[in-house]
């Protein structure tokens, strides 16, 4: 089988990694890939949302599978341009992804449906929102633009200053574009949070391993948010019992929310939740794998990884057994070295070394997330630039491999966080 990943980054690199495993591929591309996904793919000089260009790409080289990485290739259609071309394709519908594409179309499906999330209001223009900011709302509030802003969207305000110059900066200054011609102004949850991927055909769900990611720049989870910045898999503060109350009262929820719309989805559902006191509550959803879940899941994952999404693609899922997600008992853990400057304007070009030391430590893998290689030299191309995951025993020992592997490493700037699976060994709220 011909078989195409689309994107280039940290999130593809594993995806490559772990598919480029199965028998059952014969020739494995990715667009436009990356350096590292270059070892074991034919990178393809495509962006991932020039959707004729791989549309023509897949007709003129028999593609017959094609996995959708980042969001904005859903959203711009990709899934249906192929799909009318007879390819399967992992990955939801335009009118599907914008589960992730407008939080306020998210928002009015979870209303819809009953499922929990933060309180919210929506705004189209800023004086409406200022006027709301000075109306006795509770400090701290979170502002997010509802459109996609590579995580970075969204502002923790604790007071209505810094609430009103976020707004101002989304819908006035267009921060992130037409991203942010609307915002929530939504409650600020108080908890633990953790990562739920389940992949769908439309009808049958299964439930992935659970991950926590690291969304805030710097250690104890100060600075701006991120697109993550490090996460662990299994995610301590949710066992089985708290698993099953999340799919009765998130994920069946959701699907059902969608397929009554008639909306499209073959792929995989992401929920980022708030564990509460009063139970998981929904902070976001996306329509595609997260990054960096990806990296610190499918290690753990022993499956032939091509099964599962094909049998979504084919509609066929419930065809699937549990048992083809036989999982390493063992945890991970994944750090992102980030450039200097991220996630504000990151710093290209520094020359990235140490790279293979790394790769050679015993249960470590290093997944290229914005990199280049230029000059004979491999270079930082982007502000998230390498995921460092590791295995270990228990999460204690993941993290102190995956901190050894990124002592080999060096670029100007590179920055980190100390303390990634830290928290998931202080005993936090558990369901």
């Amino acid at each position: 089988m011909n078989v195409l990943v689309v994107g280039g980054g940290g999130r593809e690199h594993a995806l490559c990694w772990k598919l480029a495993q199965s028998p059952q591929i014969k020739r494995l591309f990715c667009a436009p890939g990356n350096p590292g996904t270059a070892s074991m793919a034919e990178n393809i000089n495509i962006v991932a949302t020039d959707v004729a260009g791989l549309r023509a790409f897949c007709k003129a080289n028999a593609i017959e599978f094609v996995v959708v990485g980042p969001e904005a290739a859903l959203t711009a259609g990709l899934g249906d341009a192929l799909r009318a071309e007879d390819i399967a394709v992992f990955g939801p519908s335009r009118d599907g992804a914008e589960l992730e594409g407008s939080k306020a179309f998210a928002k009015g499906l979870m209303s819809r449906g009953g499922i929990p999330t933060a309180s919210y209001r929506v705004f189209h223009d800023a004086r409406s929102a200022r006027d709301y900011l000075r109306g006795g709302v509770s400090y701290p509030l979170v502002v997010k633009a509802s459109g996609l802003a590579g995580g970075k969207g969204v502002v923790i305000c604790e007071d209505e200053t810094a609430a009103t110059d976020a707004v101002s900066s989304m819908i006035e200054s267009r921060l992130h574009g037409d991203s942010g011609s609307s915002v929530l102004i939504e409650e600020f949850l108080h908890g633990e949070e953790v990562s739920i991927h389940c992949l769908t055909d439309g009808s049958t769900m299964l439930t992935l391993p659970t991950s926590q990611d690291h969304k805030r720049l710097l250690d104890g989870d100060q600075g701006p948010n991120t697109g993550g910045m490090g996460a662990v898999s299994p995610a301590t503060n949710l066992d089985a019992k708290g698993i099953r109350r999340v799919e009765e009262e998130i994920l069946f929820p959701t699907l059902h929310q969608l397929s009554k719309a008639g909306r499209s989805y073959r792929g995989v559902i992401y929920a980022g939740l708030m564990l509460t006191r009063s139970g998981p509550k929904v902070l976001e959803y996306n329509a595609r794998f997260g990054d960096p879940e990806t990296e610190v899941l499918l290690p753990r994952m022993q499956c032939d990884l091509l099964e599962p999404l094909l049998a979504c693609a084919q509609g066929r899922l419930e065809s699937v057994s549990d048992a083809v997600f036989a999982l390493d008992s063992r945890a991970a853990v994944t750090v992102m070295l980030c450039a200097a400057g991220y996630p504000g304007s990151p710093l290209q070009g520094a020359v990235i070394a140490g790279v293979e030391a790394a790769e050679k430590r015993e249960d470590v893998l290093v997944f290229h997330a914005g990199t280049t290689m230029s000059h004979g030299h491999l270079r930082v191309a982007g502000g998230r630039v390498l995921a460092v995951t590791a295995l270990g025993a228990d999460i204690a020992a993941a993290r102190k491999r995956a901190y050894s592997a990124i002592a080999d490493i060096q670029f100007e700037g590179m920055q980190y966080r100390k303390d990634i699976g830290m928290r998931a060994l202080s005993g936090a709220l558990a369901l």
